[in-house]
């Protein structure tokens, strides 16, 4: 009979592990500098804070960087050398990563970001077993077999390479549903403040995690039975991330959210020309507007007027960015080989490289569909089914692409690991006399999904090409 209760050893054993993983690339790449748009600006702000300067970017020492990609014209704006002071993005990943900065100095910052955020990241392994035991007390194994699936999945081992929210985005989520699980227990107020507090945290980091608010309430309240507590746990939340909604607020003169991005979305997500992704040169079109509440206000005008302009596109976008949402994790990659980061490597050794990145997100989500319809869904497991389907849900409305699925894998894994683990039960419910029609449900999802990434790599055939021949580390693709 296995015990019910998580194993403290288990939990460590699987988290030395994923700290050694993550610390071979990032002692590898100990030269490495950064390469996306997403890690200078995050770079920029971190610095400032380090310096004391407040939540700036575009530093007067930056500009010659910024003016070879986005056409400002600083002398025409009422320019501070230290920097624009901005609510384009949430305040959470550059406070953590200029906390870094502050101890280790800006001549290294990269690496010893990089080796600090291998140990945030290796959490993610012992709390994906933790919430796995929860969801699937029975079954010990399924969740030993979780946590390894999150220590050995390929994009999370290099990760911590990348200056990104999910380095602490992802562990904060997992500890506040833990939090939650935990509360709905033993109903303290200490655990639902906890609980209130670590999701306002993962808020300051990217604010759509907010979409899972109604979502625990309505758990609390027809599942937990406490209201006393889903309150608590708002109240938390709405203390950690009022200070900043405040001072948003008063440097715009109207009221601001914790990132002030919403219009920068819509447009990107509604654009002719975007196909509903994140994509070169729209990507930079609104960058010029200094003033993020006039860059909003005109990325909301310009999505408004791209939906009534072809109003009968919209359901091809959404379902086109769920395609994206749940898509092979294959542009990042193609981007850093592409733009020579990794050098040539022959095409066996790249077809072998793509295969390692790729094919554990289609194992793995391919593995979770018969458990859908086969297990009970019970208290812990429809809590975290809400997390995933209110993370999903934005984007797919928004703007979604593959990476941003990386937050979900720990919660996917749980499920893959149990189907895994007791493949004989979930054959024999599927296929039980009365449940045919889940199985036909689970074949029919199997089959959208690989249909989803056959069509992906078709279109794209030309670029693979490209990519596969012999100067493929040689064509400088934009992301």
């Amino acid at each position: 009979m296995e015990k019910k209760t998580a194993s403290p050893r288990v939990g460590w054993i699987l988290y030395a592990l994923a700290v050694l993983v993550r610390l071979l690339p990032v002692i590898a790449a100990r030269e490495m500098t950064i390469g996306l748009d997403d890690m200078f600006q995050y770079d920029m702000l971190a610095r400032s804070l380090a310096d004391g300067e407040g939540f700036r970017w575009y530093a007067e020492a930056d500009l010659e960087l910024v003016e070879r990609y986005i056409d400002i014209d600083f002398k025409a704006v009422n320019y501070d050398p230290r920097g624009v002071l901005t609510s384009f993005r949430a305040p959470g990943y550059p406070f953590f990563l200029s906390l870094i900065y502050q101890i280790s100095g800006f001549e290294n910052r990269f690496f010893f970001a990089r080796l600090v955020q291998a140990f945030v990241m290796a959490g993610i392994a012992p709390l994906t077993y933790l919430l796995a035991r929860r969801a699937f007390p029975e079954n010990a194994r399924s969740a030993r077999a979780a946590g390894m699936i999150v220590v050995l999945y390929p994009y999370l081992i290099v990760y911590p390479l990348a200056l990104a929210t999910e380095v602490i985005f992802i562990p904060l989520v997992l500890g506040s549903l833990l939090a939650l699980l935990r509360a709905a227990e033993t109903r303290r107020w200490q655990d639902y403040s906890l609980a209130g507090l670590l999701l306002g945290a993962a808020a300051l980091t990217r604010s759509v995690i907010l979409a899972i608010l109604p979502f625990i309430l309505v758990w609390m309240w027809a599942a937990v039975k406490d209201r006393r507590g889903s309150l608590i746990v708002l109240a938390c939340v709405l203390a950690c991330i009022a200070p900043w909604v405040a001072r948003n607020t008063l440097l715009h003169g109207e009221f601001t959210m914790i990132e002030n991005s919403m219009g920068y979305t819509l447009y990107m997500g509604y654009h002719p020309e975007t196909g509903g992704r994140f994509q070169y040169p729209q990507s930079l079109e609104l960058m010029p507007y200094l003033d993020d509440a006039e860059r909003n206000r005109l990325g909301v005008e310009r999505a408004i007027a791209f939906i009534q302009k072809d109003p009968g596109r919209v359901p091809e976008l959404i379902v086109r960015k769920l395609g994206d949402f749940f898509g092979l994790e294959r542009r990042v990659l193609t981007y850093f080989y592409a733009n020579d980061f990794l050098g040539y490597i022959p095409r066996p050794g790249l077809i072998a490289l793509f295969a390692v990145y790729l094919l554990p997100f289609a194992v793995v989500a391919l593995s979770i569909i018969p458990g859908l319809f086969a297990i009970q869904w019970n208290r812990a497991q429809l809590l975290v089914g809400a997390a995933v389907f209110a993370y999903t849900a934005p984007h797919v409305v928004l703007l979604a692409e593959p990476r941003f699925h990386l937050a979900i894998v720990p919660y996917l894994a749980i499920l893959a690991a149990y189907v895994w683990t007791n493949w004989r039960v979930v054959w024999l419910v599927l296929t039980a006399s009365g449940n045919r029609g889940w199985l036909v449900g689970a074949v029919v999802l199997a089959v959208l999904l690989l249909f989803n990434w056959g069509f992906g790599l078709w279109q794209d055939a030309g670029m693979l090409s490209e990519l596969f021949g012999p100067d493929g580390n040689k064509l400088y693709l934009s992301y």
